[in-house]
């Protein structure tokens, strides 16, 4: 088989990837060529005797990348959600090789000089096309653009390196997440998990060959989804024991050294792009601006999430009848919830029938805000039998692809999101875009229903406002196409489309009973709504040291990463005591060792990300309550002004034309509970 099944515009609808056609040997081949194919556009730019303009610049630099961006989409989307031998060594080698790649384009002197020849010729451009140009000269500097070669040389050799440890980490942290699967022998250990559950982590037992045994594979976040169902006190030791253990127990699979060494290299190219830390670096280019600025937000929520998470740790101690313990926490947050609110998260899951929910509930809400709908493509094939394909049209037009893959397995990596194939550009000629949804949902036997928890429920409307995203965005450039966006107002869009699980017209649609029909009784729906800022202390609490941790990791100078893995530990317990959130029975959302957004994907001193888009969230979502929620002409505007700009316009500038003010942090404050 040869590589132009991964290099050339694909002949199926919207450009789907012929998954078919390639095989885990195509992909090393085609990402060389590609690169080449790259690298002699960039020469015949620079080359170019012509006095620099935007068309014989810009316009060329951002067509150069198509078929790189094309088999890489394919190839890191594979890594992730369907990897093997083959695919982990072929990321292993070309993770220094596409970073060496990057570096000669962004260090390339000729270009650089070119860009900037352009940039006094943006008061001559169309908006978008002036965008992209100051976007650019931001993008060159903030990658060294401007230093002496001296200092060019150093910052390849450090982009190498990291690349290079970031690829390990991931790998490192996917085999110990592996090996770390609790086993359990004897099904009444199980008690609490649903039929389907259970069946699921019987099915995961033999598929590693542990016939008549059953296997909890671990998530990515500390609390693990089980520990809010399981009655056996010690079984919810193992998996919480295994959850905290990845990463840090020594061996070929230890984390902790290769954390460390990344956080010297992140913070010694920051030195040497005039930066005091690699926080700094990160927020100079993102709507935050500085780490002061996101300290100071993270800081102000630390102190009352604290003490409500001491509140409703009383409450949880009282319930237990000793302290509880973090793989206490979730059981007996849902036994309080029960007592207090009349609510049972668990005994819901039968309203939460997978196919429903994604039908009646995502789907449905798509429909009614933007006039999408979306036709099952029985003959287009995904990259695993697992994979479903959607054509996705808007008022009737076709508009792209949505694909689903619900379920973990092994060559998963853990967690949730989305990415995509194609993104909509009518520079490359790309009308449509096809995106990818990725969860981790236990699949069940065969004949029996898939039952979503309340969380699995929220994150899979969140991870489709995502998709919608890019679906929606519209945009001339490459550069800004689908959620090609600052990081931090990325999640924005995902955390708005969060508002739809309780949205009456849209939980009447989906939250029927699986085997009844019954809706879900109103009197119910009515107890979730009253218990909703219930336990948010240990929520935003869990949240909050997470992105603290990450954030203070990535404010060290380089001579100030501690050389020792075992100083992890002490670093992180200073770090969270410092502002009040060391307390024991709330763990971190994520600790360093198995930190894969801070580590390996790309949200390293920016995890805050999430909360600081959810002050854009809350207002938006108060927004819609107020102007009659649900409806097209609400969908339009939001359109308008935010998921249908892609990245070619200031996000903020777009938001504070919408709104006439900027967001107010009080809706989020009253959201959280921490009003």
């Amino acid at each position: 088989m040869t590589t132009e099944a991964l290099l050339g515009p694909s002949q199926l609808p919207h450009q789907l990837p012929p998954f078919a056609d390639i095989t885990d040997d195509d992909y090393a081949p085609a990402i060389e060529a590609a690169m080449a194919e790259q690298l002699a556009a960039i020469a015949d730019i620079t080359a170019d005797p012509a006095v620099p303009t935007f068309d014989n610049t810009l316009v060329p630099l951002e067509r150069s990348g198509t078929s790189l961006s094309r088999v890489l989409r394919v190839f890191h989307n594979k890594a992730g959600a369907d990897s093997s031998a083959t695919v982990d060594a072929v990321r292993a080698e070309f993770a220094p090789r596409l970073a060496a790649h990057s570096d000669a384009i962004l260090l390339d002197a000729a270009l650089w000089e070119r860009i900037q020849a352009v940039a006094g010729q943006a008061s001559e451009l169309d908006a978008e096309a002036a965008y992209l140009v100051e976007r650019c000269v931001a993008d060159f500097r903030l990658a060294g653009a401007a230093l002496g070669e001296d200092d060019k040389a150093r910052l390849r050799a450090l982009n190498g390196e990291i690349s290079s440890k970031e690829t390990a980490f991931e790998l490192a942290l996917q085999a110990d997440s592996n090996d770390l699967a609790v086993v359990v022998d004897d099904p009444a250990e199980l008690a609490g998990l649903t039929p389907g559950e259970v069946s699921a982590a019987a099915a995961a037992a033999a598929a590693r060959g542990l016939e008549g045994k059953y296997l909890l594979t671990l998530v990515l976040p500390t609390a693990h989804p089980h520990l809010a169902a399981l009655t056996d006190r010690s079984v919810r030791e193992r998996l919480s024991t295994a959850q905290r253990s990845r990463g840090s127990r020594g061996g070929d699979h230890d984390t902790r050294a290769l954390a460390l060494d990344i956080l010297r290299l992140r913070a010694e190219r920051a030195r040497l792009l005039g930066f005091d830390n690699h926080a700094a670096l990160v927020t100079a280019d993102n709507t935050a601006g500085t780490p002061a600025a996101v300290r100071s937000l993270l800081e102000q929520l630390a102190a009352p999430a604290a003490r409500n998470a001491r509140r409703e740790q009383e409450a949880l101690s009282a319930q237990a009848g000793f302290e509880v313990a973090p793989w206490d926490w979730p059981f007996y947050a849902e036994r309080v919830r029960a007592a207090e609110y009349d609510v049972d998260l668990a005994a819901l899951r039968p309203w939460f029938e997978a196919e429903r929910v994604l039908q009646d509930g995502v789907f449905f809400a798509a429909g009614t805000l933007f006039g999408l709908t979306f036709a099952e493509r029985d003959d287009l094939i995904g990259y695993h039998p697992d994979v479903r394909v959607f054509e996705v049209s808007r008022d009737g037009t076709p508009i792209g692809l949505y694909l689903l893959d619900l379920y973990t397995r092994d060559s998963k990596r853990g967690g949730a999101w989305m990415s995509s194939f194609v993104d909509q550009s009518v520079l490359l000629g790309n009308e449509s875009a096809v995106v990818v949804n990725n969860l981790n949902v236990p699949k069940p036997a065969d004949g029996e229903a898939t039952l979503l928890t309340w969380d699995e429920t929220r994150t899979l409307f969140h991870e489709f406002g995502h998709a919608l995203h890019g679906l929606l965005a519209r945009s001339t450039y490459p550069k800004f196409s689908g959620t090609s966006v600052f990081r931090d107002f990325v999640e924005y869009p995902s955390q708005v489309n969060e508002m739809w699980v309780l949205w009456p017209e849209v939980l009447a649609s989906y939250a029927v009973h699986h085997e009844t029909g019954e809706p879900i009784p109103a009197e119910v729906v009515e107890r979730i709504r009253a218990a909703e800022t219930f336990n948010e202390g240990f929520a935003t609490s869990e949240y909050l040291a997470a992105a603290l941790v990450d954030l203070a990791w990535h404010e060290l100078a380089p001579e100030e990463v501690p050389t020792d893995p075992e100083a992890v530990a002490a670093f992180e317990q200073q770090a969270l005591a410092a502002v009040g959130l060391d307390n024991p029975a709330v763990p971190p959302r994520y600790s360093t060792p198995y930190f894969a957004h801070s580590f390996s994907s790309g949200y390293a001193s920016a995890y805050y990300s999430y909360i600081w888009s959810e002050v854009l969230d809350a207002d938006t979502v108060a927004w819609f309550k107020e102007n009659g929620g649900l409806t097209r002409e609400n969908g339009d505007a939001y359109l308008r002004h935010v998921i249908g700009i892609g990245g070619t316009r200031d996000p903020l500038a777009s938001y504070l034309e919408w709104r006439g003010r900027p967001a107010p942090i009080q809706p989020l404050l009253e959201r959280r509970g921490l009003a």
